[in-house]
């Protein structure tokens, strides 16, 4: 396994990455993931045990950020997303948790979750980044420092 593979970058250099992984290793013979107890799993499945677990922990120690969310969105966006073309967890995250619970935004804002440049629509944007919430099983760090940090290419033996 590779480690240190930096961000995943835009739609063009992901792609790129992607081809030339193609290349090297074969189609199919590799995948980014996470070592989770011990073993690889693929970003789906971190994404499943590692990243939607961070952000409903963070709304269980924080009812009222979660309350204030509720009554002021009526839309999610990432904005780092969308001017990067990069790939959006934050949101669908957020919204897996509030349908799990049965919630719903009755506000009237588009709210942004993270910042792009330091810009952010509202301050509970900059309190819901990845770079604000702790990780689930990783106490020590950030939702981002683990996606970042910990990622991983594996390459099938042949």
């Amino acid at each position: 396994m590779k480690r240190r593979l930096g961000r995943a970058g835009g739609e063009r250099e992901r792609l790129h990455r992607q081809r030339e992984w193609d290349q090297r290793h074969g189609e199919g013979m590799w995948a980014i993931g996470y070592v989770l107890d011990g073993a690889f799993v693929t970003q789906a499945e971190a994404y499943a045990r590692i990243y939607v677990p961070s952000y409903a922990d963070f709304f269980d120690a924080h009812p009222e950020v979660l309350d204030e969310l509720l009554r002021t969105a009526k839309a999610l966006r990432n904005p780092h997303a969308e001017a990067t073309t990069g790939v959006d967890l934050q949101v669908p995250a957020i919204l897996e948790i509030l349908e799990a619970r049965g919630l719903s935004l009755r506000g009237d804002a588009l709210v942004d979750i993270g910042t792009w440049k330091n810009q952010a629509s509202h301050a509970i944007s900059v309190r819901l980044s990845p770079l604000q919430v702790p990780c689930h099983g990783f106490p020590k760090l950030t939702l981002e420092k683990f996606w970042q940090s910990k990622k991983c290419l594996a390459v099938w033996a042949t």
